[in-house]
């Protein structure tokens, strides 16, 4: 008989009522997050991504999604601020970023989670900066979730040292 072990993943994050509720520093950074969706370049999902980072040195770095006619092609804002802050600030590490967007189509009342490509790229940057990015996520108004490790949010992940 082979034997098995199961084995469990948990994590735990914070719900915030509103940005009110919020810490001063992190709730400028989540309202400079919502402000920043203006800036998106959505002209088919109608989907306007923010993201502002405050990175270890105290600078801020902000992308936006950006798509293109060649659909679904485009950059999510929060890579598009991975590559700025990686360019402007190199090997600094991000404390947090908030993430938030304005859903042209409907309701922007509720959190969001990076998808599974700016999962992977923001363990990658953890990895490479030896520091956990904490995250803010919410739409323009109503709950917000933070997330004290951005790794947390994709386990069982692929990195560097599965290639050497």
């Amino acid at each position: 008989m082979n034997a098995m072990n199961k084995e469990e993943y948990h994590f735990n994050y914070a719900v915030y009522d509103s940005i009110e509720a919020l810490d001063p520093g992190d709730a400028a950074l989540l309202a400079e997050a919502r402000k920043v969706t203006a800036a998106a370049y959505a002209p088919y999902s109608r989907f306007n991504v923010g993201a502002v980072a405050r990175l270890a040195n105290g600078q801020t770095v902000a992308g936006t999604n950006q798509e293109n006619a060649s659909y679904p092609a485009g950059l999510c804002a929060e890579r598009v601020l991975l590559s700025s802050a990686a360019t402007l600030f190199p090997n600094m590490a991000i404390e947090t970023m908030a993430i938030s967007y304005h859903n042209m189509n409907g309701e922007s009342d509720h959190p969001i989670s990076p998808c599974g490509i700016c999962r992977q790229s923001l363990a990658e940057y953890q990895e490479r900066t030896k520091h956990p990015i904490r995250l803010l996520l919410s739409g323009m108004q109503g709950k917000i979730y933070v997330i004290e490790n951005a790794g947390m949010l994709l386990p069982l992940s692929f990195g560097s040292a599965d290639l050497r």
